[in-house]
């Protein structure tokens, strides 16, 4: 008996990280001290040191059940995109810039050529957030996975200066709501989506051309990454007063964590283009319109507030990076909250 006999195979594990590397050297950045399988990543702080108050941000997270669809297609070099987004989009509705990333792949088998795919994903996120992909672990876990699934996850750390951070503490009312447009469902509400939808191969494989194309491509869109938006917004010299993520839990949960008390954000349903792939699960699944705002972002994957002089600005900056950006409401007095109209 062997460790090979009992379903962890070590050659398997070498052969990923060979093939892996041409993507993670892809991510690095000049701050980066170590190399690809090191026990650990080392970063250094130098270039900050000018700062007033550096202060490090960071953010953690995974794919959740969406991965469910990448098994089914057998798709994997956009989901770890998805898994970069929800670590470093966190970070920059703070106010931070994401410095590296690290990734954990746990597997029921582990398939050299798959891994290293799935990777190449987390590769491509952190290349669009300028994050470096400075360590992992792959995990094979048989037994506790089925050999032909894995579960993915992440960690980011960002850094600011105190000063800049995004607290929502300056809001007053008459500012301005600015959401960007998201790419669909991104990496939230998989759970219902897969009760709404056939999950069969044949069903996601289907074209529909509401959706201009198939079923299983729009569920897969990889979640928008809106690092260099926000950038862009705060080299164009904007303060953003507030902002909001929207994941798990919609509008009604990410929108309030903007706020600070005695702020009331009302946002016009409206006034920006809702992806056909909203409707379809709306009307497949007859799910009320409150719960499809409370599940998913509904097309706005990031929604901040700015001064009404800034608004102009703020939509050009956001253009400028290759988003999409939409007046969407305004912040009123009130209890703190959110009242979609």
């Amino acid at each position: 008996m062997d460790y090979k006999n009992a379903g962890v195979d070590i050659e398997a594990g070498y052969k990923s990280v060979e093939l892996m590397k041409k993507h993670v050297q892809e991510t690095m950045r000049p701050e980066v001290l170590t190399n690809l399988g090191g026990f650990s990543g080392a970063f250094s702080m130098e270039k900050f040191k000018d700062m007033e108050k550096p202060t490090l941000v960071s953010g953690t997270d995974g794919v959740g059940t969406k991965l469910k669809l990448a098994f089914i297609l057998d798709k994997h070099d956009t989901i770890g995109i998805d898994c970069v987004a929800m670590c470093v989009n966190d970070i920059a509705c703070a106010g931070g810039e994401p410095l590296f990333f690290l990734d954990y792949i746990a597997c029921g088998k582990n398939e050299p050529e798959k891994i290293a795919t799935i990777v190449s994903g987390v590769a491509d996120g952190c290349k669009q957030s300028n994050a470096a992909l400075i360590g992992g672990e792959t995990a094979e876990m048989p037994g506790f996975y089925p050999v032909d699934e894995y579960d993915l996850a992440g960690f980011a750390v960002g850094v600011v200066d105190e000063k800049d951070l995004i607290t929502g503490k300056d809001l007053k009312t008459g500012d301005i709501l600015i959401g960007m447009a998201s790419s669909g469902v991104h990496s939230n509400g998989f759970s219902l989506v897969r009760k709404v939808f056939n999950m069969k191969r044949e069903a996601l494989d289907t074209y529909y051309d509401s959706l201009g194309c198939t079923l299983g491509e729009a569920l897969l869109a990889p979640t928008k990454i809106y690092v260099k938006a926000l950038s862009s917004v705060k080299a164009a010299g904007v303060t953003i007063k507030a902002c909001s993520h929207i994941t798990g839990g919609g509008f009604y949960e990410n929108v309030p964590r903007m706020l600070k008390d005695d702020t009331h954000a009302v946002i016009k349903k409206d006034s920006y283009p809702i992806p056909p792939i909203f409707k379809m699960l709306s009307v497949d699944g007859d799910i009320e319109e409150q719960m499809m705002y409370n599940t998913f972002n509904m097309g706005l994957g990031m929604i901040l507030a700015v001064d009404a002089a800034d608004v102009e600005k703020t939509m050009d900056a956001i253009k400028a990076a290759g988003e999409a950006p939409y007046v969407v409401g305004q912040i009123e007095a009130g209890e703190k909250g959110v009242s979609l109209c």
